[in-house]
Parts: C-alpha cells; structure tokens; sequence
C-alpha cells in the first residue's frame, strides 16, 4: 500500500527489519538513507519504544518525522515510557469529532471501569461486539455481513466491498489523525479528522 500511494507521487521508501538491526543502527541506516520521515510498523512496547527514543536522542536526527499508524501514542504506557520523546508522533486512530449518546454512555462506563479516559480500541471492542451479537442474532445468508447495519459507539456500521479488496469492511469510518502536544504530553492535537484538516485539542485518553 505505502508503495502504491508515495512511490508515484516521487517518495523513495525503503524497509529497515528491525529483527535484524539495534535501535542505534536503525539511526545509522536512517542517516545513509537521508530519510526525512519513519513509519513505526512495530510492536508496542518493544521494540518501538527503543526505536523512538534512540531516533530522538540523535542529534543527527532532529529533522525526522516519526509516525505510528497503529495508534501506539495513544496509549498512557507510551507517555509514561517515552514522555516528551513520546509528542509529535502523528497516528491514526478511528473516532468521530464528537460522539453520539451512545459513544458518550458507553465512554463514561468504561472510565468507570479503566479508571482512566478509554481508547479508541476500547470503543472498536465494543463495537465488534456489537456487530458479532446482531450477525449471530438471526440466521442470515451465504453473505452475512452485506446487511449488517448497526449503531456503534462511533455511528452507525455497515460494510461494503472497497474495489481491490476481496472482504467486506467498513469503509466509512470516522478518521483522525492525532499526536501528543509537546506543550503537553497528556493531551492530544486532531491534525485531520474527516477529510478536513484542522488543529484541536482533547483530554488524554489511556
């Protein structure tokens, strides 16, 4: 995918296997790369955490943008880990702007529960349950999922076919794009949400 989409627009995007390579030699091969930019497709804690702060203690390395599209930095582990090295990490994560009454009732449970703000990941659980409880609830054909419409605590579910891909997904789900604030490493900045770009602040969540 990421060949597919940067590489005709004039990126040059290499691999690094970080089965193979220290977090320092990750800096070094950065550096003879004249990388301008890192996508952490890595596991959380390790050894992303090793990774980005290796990259942020390298002078060298200063101008580099770090990215973690599986949402590692929303995770309070990753502030508590990372701190200010941790900020300015933009990752996806799948929420609306604002949630409905049921992301609000259901957000307010798991607080109670977590003791903390919950996740994004915590709202997908939900909804994934949600959807396997309406699909199990009535006998449904040799497609079961072409039907399935469900309110989530993100909106409303349906899948559909996105051309090239053979399974069915949701293929409108609310996007945002977000990092820590380095003023402040508890709250978050939305960078993009929806297709529109735009800069807000919300309380952490864990």
């Amino acid at each position: 995918v990421l060949r597919e989409h940067l590489v005709p627009r004039g990126a040059t995007l290499v691999e690094l296997d970080m089965r193979t390579l220290t977090p320092e030699a990750l800096c070094g091969e950065l550096l003879t790369h004249g990388a301008t930019a890192l996508l952490l497709l890595l596991g959380h804690p390790d050894p992303a955490v090793p990774v980005v702060r290796a990259v942020r203690r390298d002078p060298r390395l200063g101008g580099i943008l770090i990215g973690a599209p599986a949402g590692q930095p929303e995770f309070t582990e990753w502030a508590t880990l990372l701190g200010a090295e941790g900020t300015a990490v933009p990752f996806l994560r799948y929420l609306p702007e604002h949630l409905g009454p049921l992301g609000t009732r259901v957000g307010t449970a798991l607080r109670a529960r977590l003791g903390e703000a919950p996740s994004f990941v915590a709202f997908e659980g939900y909804d994934t349950v949600t959807v396997l409880a309406e699909v199990l609830r009535s006998p449904r054909g040799d497609d079961p999922w072409a039907d399935v419409a469900v309110q989530g605590t993100r909106g409303e579910i349906r899948f559909s076919r996105v051309p090239g891909i053979g399974v069915r997904q949701w293929a409108w789900a609310p996007v945002q794009v977000a990092d820590r604030d380095p003023a402040d490493p508890g709250r978050f900045r939305v960078l993009h949400a929806a297709g529109a770009p735009r800069v807000t602040v919300r309380p952490e969540c864990g």
